[in-house]
Order: C-alpha cells, then sequence, then structure tokens
C-alpha cells in the first residue's frame, strides 16, 4: 500500500500521546501558525500581482524600513493567534510595544514573532522566513503582561520557523527533537519531510555579511582568517553562504552544518539580531537538533530579556564550530 505521508496534524496527534503536556492548547497554538503559514505563503507568491512589493514609507520601532508585506505578514500572523484567544499577549518585531489580545487576559502563553525575516529580499524574490517562539506565563496571580517577556529562551515550549522559498518548509520544536514539514500546494497540507533533524557537528559553510568584516573586532577578523585558509586536513576552506534571510541561513546549517554568525560592531554596539523573536527561538531549534547558539561568549538560551526589541551579538549552527568561534573570541586563535 502506497504511503499516504504524515500530515503536520497527525504528526501532532502522535506527539500529544507520547508528550501529553503538549495536548490541547500548544498543539492548537502549532496547527494555528501552519494556518497562518499557508495563507502567508499563498500571498507571499503573488505578492508582484497585487501590489504587496515595495515599502510603505515608514520604519519600524527597531529602526529598519518596512515593506508592504512586513505589515500585511504581522497583521495575518496576530490575527490568527488572537483568534485562538490562547495567547494573552505578542511581542513583535514591527509592534513598538507589546499587543494585549483582547478577551484573553486568562491565556496561558505568550508569544514572541518575527512575521517577515529577510524582508529586503521581497521584491527580489529571494528567501523569506517567519520566526517564532512561545512561552507559558509565569504562575501565580496574573501581573504585569511585561513580565511575561522577561524571559530566558530555555523556558519556551515551542518555538520555530517558516521558511518561504522554492517550497515553504515549517521547522518546529516542543523541546522533544526538531521536525520539518512541507507545504504541498496541491493538497494544501504540511507534509512531514524532515524526521528528527540532527545538525552535524562540523559543516563546510559560514554565512555573514562580510561587508560589516573592517569594523569587527580582531578576534572575529581571525576567524575569518582561518576558516578560510586552505587546509584539508581541518576541512578547510568553508565556504561563504550569505542570503540576507536569516532563517535561510539558518536552515542550511542546521541541514548541512556550519554556522551563521553577526557580531557586534560600532553601529550595533549590542548586536543587531533581537534575542525575543530571533536568537532565542531559533537557539532553542538548533539546540534541540544538537547544535549550539551564543552571543560569542555565553549561550543564548540562558539569557533573559530585559526588553522585547533587546538585541544580541549571535552565532548559531553546528556545535564544533561554534565552539571554535567562541575560542576565537576569547583567544584570537583556534
Amino acid at each position: 500500500m502506497a504511503s499516504l505521508g504524515t500530515s503536520l496534524s497527525l504528526h501532532i496527534l502522535q506527539q500529544e500521546q507520547q508528550h501529553p503536556e503538549f495536548a490541547g492548547q500548544l498543539s492548537m497554538l502549532l496547527n494555528q501558525m501552519a494556518f497562518a503559514a499557508k495563507i502567508l505563503s499563498r500571498e507571499i507568491s503573488r505578492a508582484a500581482l497585487v501590489g504587496k512589493l515595495g515599502l510603505v514609507g515608514e520604519k519600524n520601532p527597531t529602526g529598519d524600513s518596512q515593506k508592504k508585506l512586513d505589515v500585511y505578514t504581522n497583521e495575518v500572523i496576530i490575527q490568527a493567534f488572537a483568534d485562538t484567544r490562547l495567547v494573552a499577549a505578542v511581542a513583535a518585531e514591527e509592534l513598538e510595544d507589546i499587543k494585549c489580545v483582547p478577551g484573553a487576559d486568562d491565556a496561558d502563553y505568550v508569544l514572541s514573532i518575527d512575521p517577515l525575516d529577510g524582508s529586503s529580499n521581497t521584491d527580489i524574490n529571494g528567501a523569506l522566513g517567519t520566526i517564532f517562539g512561545i512561552h507559558p506565563r509565569k504562575k501565580g496571580a496574573r501581573h504585569d503582561i511585561q513580565e511575561d517577556f522577561r524571559r530566558k529562551g530555555s523556558e519556551q515550549v515551542v518555538a520555530g520557523y517558516v521558511m518561504f522559498s522554492t517550497s515553504t518548509v515549517l521547522v518546529y520544536t516542543i523541546g522533544h527533537g526538531v521536525y520539518g514539514f512541507t507545504l504541498d500546494r496541491d493538497l494544501g497540507e504540511f507534509l512531514l519531510s524532515h524526521e528528527k533533524i540532527k545538525c552535524p557537528r562540523r559543516g563546510k559553510t559560514y554565512s555573514a555579511n562580510l561587508a560589516n568584516s573592517p569594523v569587527w573586532h580582531p578576534n572575529i577578523e581571525k576567524f575569518v582568517e582561518y576558516v578560510t585558509e586552505r587546509d584539508p586536513a581541518t576541512h578547510r576552506p568553508y565556504s561563504l553562504r550569505y542570503t540576507g534571510a536569516l532563517v535561510a541561513d539558518l536552515h542550511r546549517c542546521l541541514l548541512e552544518g556550519g554556522l551563521y554568525f553577526y557580531p557586534a560592531d560600532p553601529a550595533h554596539k549590542d548586536g543587531k539580531l533581537r534575542l525575543m523573536y530571533e536568537c532565542a527561538p531559533l537557539g532553542f531549534v538548533v539546540e534541540q537538533a544538537g547544535g549550539a547558539a551564543s552571543t560569542g561568549t555565553q549561550r543564548i538560551l540562558d539569557l533573559e530579556a530585559e526588553s522585547i526589541h533587546q538585541r544580541v551579538p549571535f552565532v548559531v549552527g553546528s556545535a564544533d564550530d561554534v565552539a571554535l568561534y567562541e575560542k576565537f573570541c576569547r583567544d584570537g586563535k583556534a
């Protein structure tokens, strides 16, 4: 009998049986993320035909120029999760402050999300992504909702990303391994395509915006020099692969090994990437696949967020490659 494949819905039911704590609300939230991803996949694929490309003429709260698709994806995802009444509030790149969900004051979770990662790629048909992380609300009497977002990445219960490229892929973890699903557009279903993803211990590529390298710390420049030297015994040189979309570069590292890094520089003294809705969710995913995520000096999942738009330096990918990067940050040599 031919295999029909495993749908995301069936996979979630199987996960509920193995991990009862995941049943009910969390499974509904993950299914809702998949629902939103289907809408976004459809609209992104036809954005050039329906007037959704280009800028809206404003900057978002973190200072990045807003694209029309930034605004649209933000609205779709917030509405999708608000409809469940299972999320009390949302923190997102496109929102200046936390957005409380009407009628969901007693909900048990909060959502951190980057609705459209890599939006600079929208007008040139490049890879895009969505990054999400879900925290349980703090126990005890309800308090200032801000406190529910001042959390460590290790406290997340669900995290993942969607990548919109030649196909639409949803990758997630609930803390029990990492699974990837590819959208079958004809069926309108996410089907299991990557089971129990394992990030290789080492890779052959690195992803970084080398245009910033002249202003990086000298130890980071030494790291780039090291990995681009020719030495077959240590599998060097590494090849540069950089798409301008964090999700796409991370996805390559997750499947094939290697690392992505965005260190601090004079223009971004605390780093450029946001802890709550970029680094922490992706760090959770990669660690669950056997990789590592760090600031270069500290494990990402150990950082407690001070604000929803907090920035940090970031390195993520194969465990051995990240460890080597950290050694260069510390010692300036291998």
